[in-house]
């Protein structure tokens, strides 16, 4: 696309076909985003219930959760048998015609049914073929199914989520699914751009496992080389001080002075400009090692007024800070309702969803339509209307 060119109504991946054999969330977040960016995405689902995500949740206008709504929206839906000669026939015809095939069955399912990636290429060697597992394609545990908080609590990431000296902790979202969609878009987009100059498809592995330890690479990288095991920090910086959440008159604020000159702005604010001269706090290296002197002394300070009363001052000093907001408060939000990513009445329904978070020329990908019913593409893509 030249500079200065509007992404066209259709998306920006408008003519690529992508089948998703995807259960719940890693291989369907996946699949989503291909579909909001304008691909043609066909979900194929097992005839008895489709994706388990279906039922995760409330039942919702058709009966299907709304979490299976907001992965799932802008897709076609297949049943197909996998179990059966005539399921995998099915699953061959649209290989046939596929630029991009995604699943997250466990390692070596995909091969025990004869749709492996050396199988499929065969078929169609300009296919891109990309396989999400738990703990990856090789190993001892390659075998063994991994959820999020497997993967979380594996590679360690609980064991940095917490306050200092409780348990470890998940985090609150899915990131390691999540991310691990996005691993595979990006991998995806990559090989169907080498496919330009070769005419030839490739074989991509993700997992769960691997993505989770990408997160915590920073905490991976401080062990293996300086043989320190990370400490929970709470809301806190392990190398960046002050970094963290203090407790105000009414209220909790996450204030982010990352370097000594945001520390100086920092210190005038609340009073104690010669803190920026002090020996113990000048550099952040002095102030890791006096960390809880000055996290007390910070504490104190920020207890005298009321957060929206810090929050003026600090944002006028041009101190990055912000309240300790809840999912609902930030909804609320005059940015957030500005930047448009919450996409109301979805193909006419009365859901709200969660856009992309990007834009092209301003524009935003929005999702073309709510998820499909179980098999409501069967007529079309298949030629028969039950598996």
């Amino acid at each position: 696309m030249t500079a200065g060119a509007v992404a066209p109504e259709r998306g920006t991946l408008a003519g690529i076909r992508v089948l998703e054999l995807g259960q719940i969330l890693s291989a369907p977040f996946a699949g989503m985003i291909f579909a909001d960016l304008g691909a043609e995405v066909i979900k194929v689902e097992k005839p008895d219930g489709g994706d388990d995500q279906r039922r995760m949740g409330p039942a919702l206008g058709e009966g299907d959760a709304l979490a299976f709504h907001e992965i799932n929206r802008g897709k076609l839906s297949v049943t197909i048998d996998l179990k059966t000669l005539a399921g995998i026939a099915d699953l061959e015809r649209l290989v046939d015609t596929a630029d991009v095939l995604i699943h997250n069955l466990r390692p070596g399912v995909a091969e025990s049914l004869g749709i492996g990636a050396e199988a499929m290429r065969g078929r169609n060697p300009r296919l891109i073929y990309c396989a999400i597992s738990g703990f990856g394609r090789v190993g001892p545990l390659s075998a063994e199914p991994a959820f999020e908080p497997i993967a979380q609590a594996f590679s360690g990431l609980c064991s940095v989520n917490g306050e200092p000296g409780g348990p470890p902790v998940r985090i609150g979202c899915s990131v390691v699914d999540f991310g691990t969609g996005m691993w595979s878009v990006i991998a995806v987009l990559s090989a169907l751009h080498q496919r330009e100059t070769t005419g030839h498809g490739a074989t991509i592995d993700c997992s769960l496992l691997e993505t989770a330890m990408t997160w915590a690479s920073p905490h991976v990288s401080a062990y293996l080389n300086l043989g320190r095991e990370p400490a929970r920090q709470g809301t806190a910086h392990p190398t960046m001080v002050p970094y963290q959440a203090f407790e105000t008159l009414d209220g909790p604020l996450m204030v982010a002075a990352g370097n000594d000159r945001l520390f100086a702005k920092l210190a005038g604010v609340v009073g104690h400009a010669e803190w920026a001269q002090d020996e113990r706090f000048r550099t952040n290296r002095a102030r890791m090692q006096s960390r809880p002197e000055l996290i007390a002394l910070l504490e104190s300070a920020f207890h005298a007024a009321p957060r929206a009363d810090w929050i003026e001052r600090l944002r006028r000093a041009g101190v990055p800070c912000t309240p300790m907001n809840t999912i609902a408060e930030a909804v609320a939000s005059p940015q957030t309702a500005a930047l448009g990513q919450q996409i109301r009445h979805v193909a006419g329904s009365e859901l709200t969803l969660s856009a992309l978070p990007l834009s092209f020329e301003g524009r935003r990908p929005s999702p073309s339509s709510l998820a499909p019913k179980l098999g409501e593409h069967n007529a079309a893509l298949l030629g028969r209307t039950v598996s």
